[in-house]
């Protein structure tokens, strides 16, 4: 009975409840002993009130009892995170739903305190990882406790608790790091150097986290990369100075003539028309020198940004050779076209790819012999020829090759080809014009594409200008 009793009011086996009965009907034990035991009570009557006593106890107990173990029950579901069911329970004492509504007040505010904190530490995530430059968080030991995205795509996805001395070797940053942890100063910025895996130039910021921020972190580092600016600088004051140094000769021979057609060969109409029509040359010199240095420029500005287009080189070939069929023309060259079939695409940029055929093609048609072929060579080739300075794509690639039959180039000629404003002196004893940066607009939208470019030269077989480029890569 007493079992059925305690299942039903849903008394838990080690309440210890009969202990409790027991301890709390002691006392009244004691005084029905006494009495009997002077004759002051009749000792079964003592017996008999002793039972109602207990009895009495008993019956105030089990309620009590039960209602503190549903509430020890559900506190520790909600303590585990599971929900209970509020209906199951069955309170009658006042301070026993009163204690159920604390615990429900309490859980509910803290229940949103954490939706409010869950919520912020992901907006302030969203904040930190849309930032373009790196942050990272460090403890007082110099150990990374969070990055940003920009931070984990610099320097690796896995840099969270490594130390910030691994990622960098420079001591002087390593220096003004250890001394914001120490908290010798409050902020340090410096400008210092990575050489690995490329040399960068970087600028950093470190700053103590005030005293009352919560976690581990106790410094933040963020980190401005200074190379891409620095590149784009040197690109300005170098094409000021290669533009002015390159425009001089051809204004200055521009303004003598003009001097001399306002004094001494004012009334000489042969010397006005030749020195004219140097003049027109000197001036188509300077627009063609302009376009390119703009051309070159622009090239570098997005040197970083690799194109991701899906290009068709044959048709590009072909509208090259019709674009300059007249010109190979006037030197009785033809153009012919070598193409594999099912040729696969490439990335890059379209209008780029076909600056470099149409620039190649251009040479060989000017530097080649008269009276002979242009070939340009189309095929798939299983790799990129790598280079020592610079990066080139793995995998397949596209082989465009652009052939002329002229006099052989010397290896040190070869070398320097695709250096700006560099011409050979023989094609400048001929008298062929030019600018001296079509190459180097080659080489500079090649290396952009990751590709290569190679230069072969020989009596026999002329020479040979062979452009690689990766193949679009399928997903």
């Amino acid at each position: 009975m007493f079992e059925q009793a305690r299942k039903s009011l849903g008394i838990e086996k080690n309440s210890n409840f009969a202990a409790k009965v027991l301890a709390l009907s002691l006392p009244t034990a004691l005084v029905f002993i006494v009495l009997a035991a002077f004759r002051l009570v009749d000792p079964w009557l003592a017996i008999i009130s002793l039972a109602m006593v207990v009895l009495f106890n008993i019956i105030w107990l089990f309620p009590l009892t039960a209602e503190l173990q549903q509430i020890k029950k559900y506190i520790a579901t909600m303590a585990q995170g599971e929900d209970f069911d509020n209906i199951q329970m069955k309170l009658s004492e006042k301070e026993a739903k009163e204690i159920v509504e604390a615990v429900n007040a309490m859980h509910k505010f803290w229940a949103e305190k954490t939706d409010e904190l869950e919520a912020q530490t992901i907006s302030d995530t969203a904040v930190l990882d849309s930032l373009p430059d790196p942050i990272m968080m460090l403890d007082k030991y110099g150990n990374i406790s969070g990055a940003n995205l920009s931070a984990r795509k610099t320097f690796g996805k896995n840099i969270t608790n490594k130390n910030i001395d691994k990622l960098f070797s420079s001591n002087n940053f390593i220096n003004a790091v250890q001394r914001v942890l120490d908290q010798e100063t409050q902020s340090e910025n410096l400008v210092f150097y990575v050489h690995k895996p490329l040399e960068r130039k970087m600028y950093a910021h470190i700053k103590q986290l005030p005293w009352l921020s919560k976690g581990k972190a106790v410094a933040v580092v963020s980190i401005y990369d200074m190379t891409k600016s620095m590149k784009i600088e040197k690109m300005q004051s170098d094409f000021v100075a290669n533009a002015s140094h390159e425009l001089r000769t051809p204004l200055s021979i521009i303004s003598g003539f003009i001097e001399t057609l306002q004094t001494t060969a004012k009334n000489d109409k042969e010397a006005q028309d030749k020195f004219l029509k140097i003049m027109g040359e000197q001036a188509e010199y300077m627009s063609a020198l302009i376009e390119n240095l703009l051309s070159l420029s622009k090239i570098e500005m997005n040197q970083d940004q690799q194109p991701q287009e899906a290009v068709d080189v044959e048709p590009i070939a072909e509208e090259v050779k019709k674009s300059l069929e007249a010109k190979a023309l006037l030197r009785e060259i033809k153009i012919e076209i070598d193409c594999e079939k099912n040729l696969p695409l490439v990335r890059g940029d379209k209008a780029q790819i076909k600056q470099v055929i149409q620039n190649l093609t251009d040479n060989a048609i000017k530097y080649g012999v008269a009276a002979s072929c242009v070939t340009i060579s189309m095929k798939k080739v299983e790799k990129i020829p790598s280079s020592k300075t610079f990066k080139t794509a793995n995998g397949q690639a596209i082989a465009i090759s652009v052939n002329n039959k002229g006099p052989k180039i010397e290896p040190e000629d070869l070398a320097r080809l695709t250096e700006r404003f560099y011409r050979m002196q023989e094609h400048k004893d001929l008298n062929i014009k030019g600018t001296g940066l079509g190459l180097a607009i080659t080489k500079h939208i090649i290396l952009r594409h990751l590709g290569n470019l190679t230069v072969s030269s020989t009596a026999y077989k002329g020479t040979t200008f062979t452009v690689y480029l990766p193949l679009v890569v399928s997903e």
